[in-house]
């Protein structure tokens, strides 16, 4: 026998606590196990059974070894399902767990929903941190860093802030030169629905945080609201550039300050760390990174 079947010769005649049994379940000879046996303790160098003519029982080596041999074969039956697995089509429920932006992430969730028809989405948008683990998501799409060691994680591409209003609203009130020109200015701000908070606007000046006292004329606790009333000349807002992209190329909505906003953030996809990646979560995950950010996020497949 080679090492591998040497192994689960001794794996076999342990639980059974007999070499004739061992070789019945093998479908070989009693003499081929004991030979196996043999040689695989000569080669440890350590008897791994006390044998008697009746019985054979495992040495202290022997049990410390048998533990081991298990943790080998289960992940050997773990790589041979998950090859297989792999090959299967995505089909099944996926419970996603987006942020308050998600709708404006739709367009990409629908291609995959036409790319994936067998795999059932349920979405639940919230800005809050959800346990992943505890409350049954397959998958979280958040911004910023994560530190939950029991979470896999993967970059789905970047963003950037942009303070943009109408064109109308610029020449009704003027075109801010700096951050600090936004004190005269309406300004139309994303409440955390979390907290109640506002969400701070990353303004800088010479690479410093820059604290301006905004005024607040509207407050939504999502972001099309906010991108319908910039539209409409009511204000500036704060918006990630891949929501309001269209307006933007359309001349509906123009970019102020762009000199003073920090730059860039980050959205990545998160999911429970586990031996197997189903094909619906292996498939949902490439799909975003792939097309969420099609410009500077795209990456290659888990696979």
């Amino acid at each position: 026998m080679d090492s591998l079947g040497a192994l689960s010769a001794f794996v076999q005649a342990a639980d059974a606590r007999s070499f004739t049994v061992a070789a019945t379940q093998l479908g070989v000879s009693p003499s081929a196990v004991g030979k196996a046996i043999a040689r695989l303790e000569e080669r440890l160098r350590v008897r791994l059974f006390h044998r008697s003519t009746r019985s054979v029982t495992l040495t202290p080596e022997g049990t410390l070894f048998l533990e081991r041999c298990r943790r080998i074969f289960c992940e050997i039956e773990a790589a041979e399902a998950e090859l297989v697995q792999s090959q299967e089509a995505p089909r099944g429920k996926l419970r996603v767990s987006l942020p308050m932006a998600g709708m404006l992430l739709m367009p990409t969730l629908a291609a995959f929903m036409r790319a994936y028809p067998e795999v059932e989405i349920d979405l639940d948008f919230s800005d809050r941190m959800v346990d992943v683990i505890e409350e049954g998501f397959d998958a979280v799409v958040r911004t910023g860093e994560i530190g939950d060691s029991r979470l896999m994680t993967r970059q789905l591409g970047t963003f950037h802030p942009y303070l943009v209003g109408s064109p109308a609203y610029f020449e009704k009130h003027g075109t801010p030169k700096e951050a600090r020109d936004l004190e005269r200015h309406h300004c139309l701000h994303h409440r955390f629905p979390s907290t109640g908070k506002l969400e701070p606007w990353p303004l800088m000046q010479d690479g410093a945080p820059l604290d301006v006292d905004l005024p607040v004329t509207a407050a939504s606790n999502a972001l099309e609201p906010l991108i319908h009333m910039a539209e409409a000349g009511l204000g500036i807002a704060c918006l990630p550039d891949f929501t309001v992209r269209r307006q933007m190329h359309e001349g509906a909505l123009v970019p102020v300050l762009e000199h003073q906003l920090r730059r860039c953030g980050t959205y990545r996809i998160l999911w429970p760390s586990s031996r197997h990646l189903s094909p619906k979560l292996r498939a949902f995950v490439d799909f975003m990174a792939i097309n969420l950010f099609p410009a500077n996020g795209g990456s290659a497949s888990l696979l």
